[in-house]
């Protein structure tokens, strides 16, 4: 039976981002778990090791996802492209960020590959799971509701629940998205923009003896939650250009 077309946008445009894995066969029973679900798509951030056998021994026949798999320095370079990344995490320590279940985040994942947007469901590592820096990249959080008294899931197990999640979203179809037609910002023109919004409030001497890091947190909150398109991102980008401009005269007259 053919596939429909929301199941066909989301193979092309949703990868499953595994960052720092310890062991390699959870590499392999991913690969798996993404294979029988209708993706291939995986990407891998400084695995502990990789190739290896045991990758191949657990795929089970899923050799063909372990061997078009993209290798990354860092997770910023694995999804810079993308303009929605979702992180899987059982718990987020201190990092404020919209925390969705999986069939929620499944519509968004599908909605947006539908659009032809890239997408990224990103797993850390099997011990320590994301880290406080690599969830700050996340527009949202996943958290698969497992029992509190034995909540432990299999690296694995994990990327099985969100990819048949999205499986199902992506066959049961999503309404045309209405409204705005602008391409959304990235996750790599965010970045440029949060570096550049940390400077400028650096230059307008912003936050004279304010938390700098507990600011940021929550600017990139908002802004992330807000899902600005590109023109959006360009305007925003133009006034802080505009007010370092402004800083820089102001510092000019002061000094003269």
């Amino acid at each position: 039976m053919a596939e429909q077309p929301n199941t066909e946008a989301a193979a092309r445009h949703v990868r499953f981002v595994l960052s720092n894995t310890s062991h390699p066969g959870n590499i392999g029973s991913s690969a798996r778990a993404i294979r029988t679900m209708g993706f291939t798509r995986l990407c891998l951030v400084s695995p502990a090791s990789f190739p290896h056998i045991d990758a191949h021994v657990m795929a089970a026949g899923a050799d063909d996802v372990l061997e078009a798999a993209c290798r990354f320095d860092s997770l910023e370079s694995a999804i810079g492209d993308c303009s929605l990344v979702l992180g899987a995490t059982a718990r987020l320590r201190g990092v404020a960020l919209e925390e969705l279940l999986p069939a929620e985040a499944a519509r968004r994942v599908v909605d947006a590959a539908a659009h032809g947007r890239e997408v990224a469901y990103v797993f850390g590592n099997e011990t320590s799971g994301l880290s406080n820096d690599e969830i700050k990249l996340c527009h949202a959080a996943v958290h698969i509701p497992s029992d509190p008294g034995y909540s432990s899931l299999n690296l694995s197990q994990a990327v099985q629940v969100l990819a048949y999640e999205a499986r199902m979203a992506a066959l049961a179809g999503t309404p045309p998205r209405k409204g705005n037609t602008d391409e959304p910002a990235t996750a790599a023109e965010l970045e440029g923009f949060f570096e550049h919004l940390a400077t400028t409030l650096h230059d307008i001497e912003f936050h004279k003896g304010r938390s700098e890091t507990t600011i940021m947190q929550r600017l990139r909150r908002l802004f992330l939650r807000a899902h600005p398109d590109q023109r959006e991102l360009r305007v925003l980008r133009g006034i802080l250009a505009d007010a370092q401009r402004m800083a820089r005269l102001a510092h000019h007259d002061r000094t003269d």
